[in-house]
């Protein structure tokens, strides 16, 4: 594997879950192949769970480890071509790069969407960039469209929780004071249509993502309805994606918040949410606290989903 950045770069998902398990059961089966191997986290957002799930995967796999906080412990980077660089970016990545892959083996990117310019978000181009210059094997740690990692540790989960072959997942947007990225929905979407799952997607009208992450999924404005029969439910919120309200809080909503009622029609589903999550507008506390709920479990296999994506790495150079 030479990049990581999407579910079509994991392969079938079977062997992908498979191999997970095996990981999971084993931690430290594979320390050899990153011996005398060097990891670099690239960190232009905030982070937590991935931050440290990646590091303590890479340790699972015998690899040094460097973590670089571009706009704390950096210089400010300029991203665009053909810019006269006056203003607070003193370096362009052009030469940063290149510049980091002389200093290691592999290259994780962690970088948000402005939620400004949906052409530049949805283009990709930091990630890109690495991918173009670095010369390296680069993996996304969440991108301005995707959050692949997240999504296989959601996919696991699910996989060691369902009880019925084919589960009823829905995918319900949540009311939030922010405008949030359409990451981590686009790539469960994307994720989740890669199965044969039957998969749900409920919002508010104004929220619709875009169609090549909706994919074949079934649609839903009625939340309640949505909600019926399912067996996990995984909230989440996203600001809008159709133009002109590219990146726009359209609603908060809090009717669409998930609380007990909305799990009471549910078969007795499990609930799924990515964290951080607002308690009171995303979900409720006695939902997210309650036995059926899956958010530790699903954060901790986000070392199990980075470790399968670093193995694989490893097996390629």
């Amino acid at each position: 594997m030479k990049k990581f950045t999407d579910v079509h770069d994991i392969g079938p998902l079977d062997a992908a879950v498979a191999e997970a398990l095996a990981v999971k059961a084993d931690r430290f089966a594979f320390t050899h192949l990153g011996r005398h191997r060097t990891l670099l986290m690239i960190f232009f957002n905030s982070s937590l769970r991935t931050r440290l799930s990646t590091q303590k995967a890479a340790m699972n796999l015998g690899m040094n480890v460097m973590v670089l906080d571009v706009n704390q412990g950096a210089w400010k980077l300029e991203t665009e071509r053909g810019v006269i660089m006056d203003g607070d970016k003193a370096e362009h990545l052009l030469e940063a790069i290149p510049v980091m892959g002389s200093y290691c083996d592999v290259i994780g990117v962690r970088s948000f969407a402005g939620l400004k310019d949906k052409a530049e978000d949805y283009e990709e181009r930091v990630i890109n960039q690495f991918i173009r210059y670095s010369g390296l094997p680069v993996f996304s740690m969440e991108a301005a469209t995707r959050h692949p990692l997240q999504s296989f540790a959601d996919l696991i989960t699910i996989e060691e929780h369902k009880t019925v072959e084919r589960p009823k997942v829905v995918l319900s947007w949540a009311p939030h004071p922010k405008a949030l990225p359409q990451a981590v929905p686009n790539s469960f979407a994307e994720w989740m249509n890669a199965t044969d799952y039957d998969f749900v997607i409920t919002h508010p009208h104004g929220y619709e993502l875009a169609p090549e992450f909706v994919g074949k999924a079934r649609v839903e404005y009625d939340q309640l309805k949505a909600l019926e029969g399912a067996d996990f439910v995984y909230a989440k919120n996203w600001s809008a994606y159709a133009d002109p309200n590219y990146g726009r809080v359209l609603s908060a909503d809090r009717s669409w918040t998930i609380d007990a009622a909305k799990m009471g029609v549910t078969n007795n589903a499990f609930f799924m949410h990515c964290l951080p999550v607002r308690r009171g507008m995303i979900v409720t506390d006695d939902v997210i606290e309650s036995e059926r709920s899956l958010v530790i479990p699903e954060a901790a296999n986000r070392e199990i989903s980075a470790q399968v994506v670093l193995k694989r790495i490893l097996e390629s150079l």
